[in-house]
């Protein structure tokens, strides 16, 4: 018999439709303008790490949307001020799991005229309005390690961070890939580092400047080069990945043509990027913060779900 029944239960419906409801008071008291973004677009995401789901739509090939991102910052650049976007977003390449699944619900917003820092502040006030009493804890990326593993993650060799990866994890890699920093920079963070933040909110920031992904890149106190992100996780879960945003269109076409290059490297199909984006920035995007947050895996921390699928009305089981 055909099993017709939807993932989640009536109380994580209802749940959602009453965090859909704070989520838009929390905003419209702040003056963010809601925007629709669209979920289909004409270019796909260029990050190696990443896969965009295609659809055929009158003979074209279009990509349904990682992330409403680009769309916002063409708003950005059009004089829309501050706004956000609550919907539907698609990732392909095994993006399934109990944290995971290819369709998925995002927030994300951005400010003109903040920073990554002031964004954080923002993320903080979101998430105690809709959790009061929320422990809240910030560390920059060097602390993170330096306090756990001893290393600092700016200067230290791949051949360093390996050594450091095989006395703590069973991972067989070898070849080029072994070469990668960013590899084991993140293996370490998913393997060892993640399960020492504690159950409340906690920000991670100044990251090394080769996952600048599309953010700027600036010297940090230290005079070191880094990428002005910052990750949130509560209860060692990532749930909001922040920029302070890259506005220079000539170092986001570098960033498009490394990615290129490094998805060609890992036998990927390449993408060029998109060049709308990229004649938005030559048109002038404003100074902004902006970040990404996960609201099915906000659902998960506000009630206590074990899985994504408990709180996803249908997920691609149920499909």
């Amino acid at each position: 018999m055909t099993d017709w029944r939807p993932s989640a239960s009536l109380f994580y419906l209802q749940a959602r439709a009453r965090l859909y409801r704070q989520i838009r008071e929390f905003f419209t008291a702040r003056a963010v303008m809601e925007i629709e973004a669209p979920v289909m677009g004409a270019a796909a995401v260029t990050d190696p790490y990443i896969e965009s789901v295609s659809a055929q739509c009158d003979g074209r090939t279009y990509y349904l949307q990682t992330s409403p991102e680009f769309a916002m910052k063409r708003l950005l650049a059009a004089g829309s001020g501050p706004i956000y976007a609550l919907g539907k977003v698609f990732r392909n390449g095994g993006e399934y799991g109990r944290r995971h699944n290819p369709e998925f619900t995002l927030l994300e917003w951005y400010r003109p005229g903040w920073n990554d820092h002031q964004l954080m502040d923002e993320v903080e006030a979101l998430l105690l309005h809709l959790r009061p009493g929320l422990e809240v804890a910030r560390l920059s990326y060097r602390e993170w390690f330096q306090s756990h593993l001893a290393v600092d993650p700016h200067t230290a060799s791949a051949a360093e961070l390996a050594a450091i990866a095989r006395g703590r994890i069973e991972i067989d890699v070898d070849g080029p890939e072994a070469e990668d920093r960013d590899l084991w920079l993140d293996l370490l963070v998913t393997h060892e580092l993640e399960a020492t933040l504690g159950p409340g909110l906690t920000f991670v920031y100044d990251y090394p400047q080769s996952q600048a992904a599309l953010a700027r890149i600036e010297p940090d106190s230290r005079g070191q080069r880094v990428a002005r992100r910052f990750e949130a996780f509560i209860g060692g879960m990532e749930l909001a990945n922040g920029y302070w945003e890259l506005t220079d269109a000539g170092e986001q076409r570098r960033r498009f043509a490394a990615d290129r290059d490094r998805r060609e490297a890992l036998g990927l199909t390449p993408h060029a990027g998109d060049p709308k984006l990229l004649a938005a920035l030559e048109q002038g995007l404003p100074d902004s913060a902006g970040v990404a947050l996960g609201v099915d895996r906000l659902l998960m921390c506000l009630h206590g779900a074990r899985t994504i699928s408990e709180v996803i009305p249908f997920d691609l089981d149920a499909l």
